[in-house]
């Protein structure tokens, strides 16, 4: 095209061009590069293997487009034997996959929206255990609690252990009370903790509802099976494991000395996080509600009769108390982690939370003093497994089992009840001691160790000195000088 407009004639230009003059007059009058001239290529350069059945592999399409291209080839070679090699699937879902494009339902499609300072929040319970945290080396089964502003992705979050109203409750408030306000509106998914069925008449629970009024905050939910609705949270969930994960590589170790130490390590992984966010952040802290003048109570109240069996049941759970309360009234304060047992504006009893349903805690130290009067109600109890504190006080009882067996049952008893009434630690001690050296055990037996204050001799130990190389070395030095 330069060329045509320095020379004289187009012969000419087309020979320093290097081309024909008739295919440099084709260029020059359609205005098109050679690029521009070349076909569409919308032939197929062999037959179509599914020509004959593709109508019935669309009919198939339209009812459920679901379906995968996989599923319908298995079909076809089941109803067409020897038609279709494997080798064909490639091209039945190139063909799928052209139709759906083409012709097939309408996909779902995400609007992104614009979020502003101050407006909403979001939150959601995500599990930890993939991360593979450990206490003292055992493993730390656990959740987290995870709270986001959309706007200014600040985030925050508490360890917790369910997905329960009381860790809902006590995460929306540690997070509400680090972040110093109350954003305009709260967004969760759809726990049943605080948001009723679909044909419910109220959409949230009654205790939701209060949370929320108490901070001045909207309730929103996100619509069924639609995650994506609470999606700033869902993103950071993955981008927060993944920094937990790298963070932990970077420490060399997945243990923790105890919990404390743990929380400490994701407070100061949030606060890095949180970094780089101060300037939106500061945003949001002009437009945030002010915060109310306390916190709301993370518990649950209830009020038990206390059962002939010592026990109370809280939300499908088995807990003793002191036998001193049977056939009493109690308040049961259920919090996340705990619940308190109190009696006469008295706390009484503080019990680790049973997580699940159908599960039991049973503390000896509640029913022994009867326990012992009646012996024969050991071997059946219901709860029995309980009754061992430690290994050893099982491997005890079966010890007096093979030795005494009619009279297994009260001996162990006696030793239960001395661990209540004096040291389970010291007890456990002089256990280990008697089952070591194979030595009798009984109820006095132990009781005279407690009394005398002295613990029995413990089994010789016995060292190994370290293997000597040196003389092997020597040995293999002879035995090349002798060959």
């Amino acid at each position: 095209m330069k060329l045509i407009q320095q020379e004289k004639t187009l012969a000419t230009a087309a020979a320093k061009a290097g081309m024909d003059e008739k295919t440099a007059r084709k260029y020059r009058d359609s205005k098109q590069l050679p690029s521009q001239m070349k076909p569409e290529h919308n032939w197929r350069t062999r037959k179509d293997p599914f020509e004959g059945v593709w109508e019935e592999v669309q009919a198939w399409l339209e009812v459920n487009a679901g379906l995968e291209a996989k599923t319908l080839f298995e079909d076809l070679q089941r109803r067409y034997p020897g038609r279709y090699p494997d080798g064909q699937l490639r091209t039945l879902q190139r063909r799928i996959k052209a139709w759906r494009a083409l012709e097939g339902p309408p996909k779902e499609v995400f609007f992104p929206q614009v979020h502003k300072p101050g407006e909403l929040c979001e939150s959601d319970f995500t599990r930890m255990g993939s991360l593979g945290v450990t206490i003292q080396g055992q493993p730390f089964d656990h959740m987290f609690y995870h709270f986001v502003l959309p706007y200014s992705n600040w985030e925050t979050g508490t360890v917790c252990f369910s997905e329960s109203f009381e860790s809902l409750s006590e995460g929306v408030q540690n997070a509400l009370w680090e972040l110093g306000g109350v954003p305009g509106a709260h967004r969760t998914d759809r726990l049943s903790t605080a948001v009723h069925k679909t044909d419910h008449p109220e959409t949230f629970t009654q205790r939701y509802s209060a949370l929320l009024r108490h901070y001045g905050l909207e309730g929103r939910r996100i619509q069924a099976a639609c995650p994506n609705e609470n999606g700033d949270v869902e993103q950071r969930h993955y981008r927060f494991k993944k920094a937990v994960e790298q963070a932990l590589i970077l420490r060399g170790s997945s243990d923790f000395a105890d919990r404390e130490a743990y929380g400490l390590f994701l407070r100061n992984l949030l606060r890095q996080l949180n970094a780089g966010r101060q300037g939106r952040l500061g945003e949001e802290l002009k437009v945030l509600g002010r915060l109310p003048l306390r916190r709301l109570e993370a518990s649950k109240r209830l009020r038990l009769k206390v059962g002939s069996g010592s026990t109370i049941r809280v939300n499908h759970n088995v807990y003793s108390v002191d036998s001193r309360l049977i056939r009493e009234t109690v308040e049961v304060r259920l919090y996340a982690e705990h619940l308190e047992v109190w009696y006469a504006q008295r706390q009484v009893e503080k019990i680790p939370r049973l997580l699940g349903a159908s599960k039991h805690r049973i503390q000896y130290r509640h029913i022994i003093d009867w326990l012992v009067r009646k012996p024969g109600a050991f071997e059946n109890y219901r709860y029995r497994e309980d009754l061992f504190p430690t290994h050893r006080f099982r491997m005890a009882y079966d010890e007096l089992k093979r030795t005494s067996p009619c009279r297994a049952a009260k001996e162990y008893l006696g030793i239960l009840y001395l661990a209540a009434r004096e040291s389970e630690a010291e007890v456990d001690h002089i256990l280990q001691a008697f089952l070591d050296r194979q030595m009798p055990l009984s109820v006095a037996a132990v009781e005279q160790q407690l009394q005398a204050g002295e613990q029995p001799p413990r089994i010789t130990e016995i060292k190994i000195a370290g293997v000597e190389l040196a003389s092997y070395d020597a040995l293999l030095s002879s035995a090349e000088v002798s060959t």
